[in-house]
């Protein structure tokens, strides 16, 4: 059996002027939509068994755990990591923290059997692993909501990078999913 390599996918809701949460972290223009159609979530989240953050996101995370218990957050099926320089005293069960550079701790979470990698995020953690060559994918829904400022997708720095669409579902409510390929560096 041929071992197929583990993906890093930057699965992601965005803002249609580009935004992946406001400039406070708040998501809730995402709560507003109907939580009747699934977008490939449940799809997804069978797909990955890892799932890479941010320590803002995980921050956020928390504070929402805090104000919707049981809320599944943190899933005991996945491995998450929190990248940041100054991890809690306390942390969430089930999460670990590191400093590693992106690049050194991609290459060693690949090379250990498993499903792919969900990189939820944030900006400046999704620019990392990008600006390092570490991201294979970007599965983007592409919420038709404008909230003016926030949090970019990828945090700004100069960088040129085409990206190869292989595939675009559009649904009913106007969300439109796409995915796009990050050609490998050379």
């Amino acid at each position: 059996m041929i071992k197929r390599p583990r993906k890093i996918v930057a699965y992601l809701a965005v803002s249609l002027d580009g935004y992946i949460a406001r400039p406070d972290g708040d998501v809730e223009w995402l709560n507003r939509r109907p939580h009747t159609v699934d977008y490939g979530y449940a799809k997804f989240t069978a797909s990955v068994d890892t799932v890479l953050l941010g320590r803002g996101t995980y921050d956020w995370a928390v504070r929402y755990m805090k104000k919707h218990p049981g809320a599944p957050v943190f899933d005991s099926r996945a491995t998450h990591y929190v990248f940041t320089r100054r991890p809690p005293r306390r942390g969430v069960s089930g999460v670990q923290f590191t400093s590693e550079p992106a690049k050194a701790f991609a290459r060693r979470l690949r090379a250990q059997r498993g499903k792919n990698i969900w990189m939820m995020g944030g900006g400046q953690l999704i620019a990392s692993f990008l600006d390092a060559g570490e991201i294979d994918e970007f599965d983007l829904h592409v919420i038709p909501v404008l909230i003016g400022k926030g949090i970019p997708l990828i945090a700004p720095r100069h960088r040129d990078i085409e990206l190869r669409l292989v595939g675009a579902k559009k649904y009913a409510d106007g969300v439109v999913r796409l995915r796009y390929e990050v050609p490998r560096r050379r």
